[in-house]
């Protein structure tokens, strides 16, 4: 998995409901968060919901499925997920999880407007979940009793 400091892959994908974003077009607006998960992943079930409520705050979060559109659209749905939503397809080889070398899901990378990686994490971290809150002045967590830490 890239590591902070690392610049950030350039890439363009789908996105979910039509048209097309690439990681360009998002850092011209400032930093974002990029957050890629597979549907059937329960600790990205777990994580999504806190990051829809980061972005309710300054600093966007832009969700990157790595499963189809239907499927993609049913998790929004279930999990009330509202974040702008990429599609990173099997039948065209995940080409951002493969940039970013990701093995693990959820990976979260906060992308500087300069392209360089700030924070790289796997799993679910409930410290780095509270930075990337503090730094969008969000509180993610709203005192629900949440685990440190699960792997990806």
């Amino acid at each position: 998995m890239i590591a902070a400091g690392s610049l950030a892959p350039e890439f363009t994908l789908d996105r979910l409901g039509g048209g097309r974003l690439s990681l360009r077009q998002i850092l011209e607006h400032g930093p974002a968060l990029l957050a890629f998960y597979k549907i059937s992943c329960p600790v990205c079930q777990l994580t999504l919901p806190f990051l829809n409520r980061i972005a309710a705050g300054p600093l966007p979060v832009i969700a990157i499925s790595q499963d189809d559109e239907n499927g993609t659209a049913k998790f929004q749905e279930k999990f009330q997920i509202t974040l702008p939503t990429l599609l990173d397809r099997e039948g065209e080889h995940y080409p951002a999880s493969n940039a970013f070398g990701i093995s693990h899901v959820p990976s979260l990378f906060l992308v500087e407007k300069d392209g360089r990686i700030s924070l790289a994490v796997d799993g679910f971290s409930r410290r780095d979940l509270e930075a990337l809150g503090a730094r969008a002045g969000v509180d993610p967590f709203r005192g629900e009793n949440v685990p440190e830490w699960k792997p990806g």
